[in-house]
Order: C-alpha cells, then sequence, then structure tokens
C-alpha cells in the first residue's frame, strides 16, 4: 500500500515573485539533501485551488516512511531558516496524507 503527501500552500499573490524564489531554494536544497525527499511541485491552473498556490507531493511506501519524511523536515535546520523566510508569504497551509485505493 502506497501514501501520497501532499503540503499544499496559499501566497499572497502580490508575494508570488519573492515566493516562489524561496520555493526555488527548497528545490536545490532537496537536491543536495540526503535525507530531505524530493518532492514534485505544482502550481494550479484550473481547479478548485487558486493560482497562488503551491503543492508539493511525494510518494511513499508506507505511512511511517511518511511520517519519517515530516519529521526530517521538521528537524531540518537549514529547512527551518526557508521557511522562516517563506512563511511571511503565506495566508494559508496544511498537509494532507492519501492512501492510495487499489
Amino acid at each position: 500500500m502506497s501514501f501520497k503527501l501532499r503540503i499544499v500552500q496559499n501566497f499572497d499573490k502580490r508575494d508570488s515573485v519573492s515566493f516562489l524564489e524561496l520555493e526555488r531554494k527548497f528545490v536545490e536544497m532537496e537536491k543536495t539533501s540526503q535525507s530531505i525527499t524530493a518532492g514534485r511541485r505544482f502550481i494550479p491552473v484550473i481547479g478548485k485551488e487558486p493560482s497562488n498556490t503551491m503543492v508539493w507531493e511525494a510518494d511513499f511506501p508506507s505511512m511511517e516512511a511518511v511520517l519519517e519524511a515530516l519529521k526530517t523536515m521538521e528537524d531540518s535546520d537549514e529547512h527551518d531558516k526557508l521557511l522562516s523566510e517563506q512563511v511571511r508569504y503565506m495566508r494559508d497551509n496544511y498537509i494532507e496524507i492519501y492512501e492510495e485505493f487499489v
């Protein structure tokens, strides 16, 4: 059974450039990190979420792996530093975890 972790962040549209520049730094951090999971990022074109939304997602083989990935992010000083810069541009954020049905 596999699981999908999604982190959804709504940011202020007027701060799009600054928010996305910081998100690029997260991408680079994930590329060089031995422990932080590299996710895929999406910005909605058509759908429920507005275009000033960033969706990060990654697939995991178990719920334990999802929780481990979240803990690794939480314990990372580099991740915390970037997040503390980016959070000022966020209007809302939430985490979703999906279990594969079939």
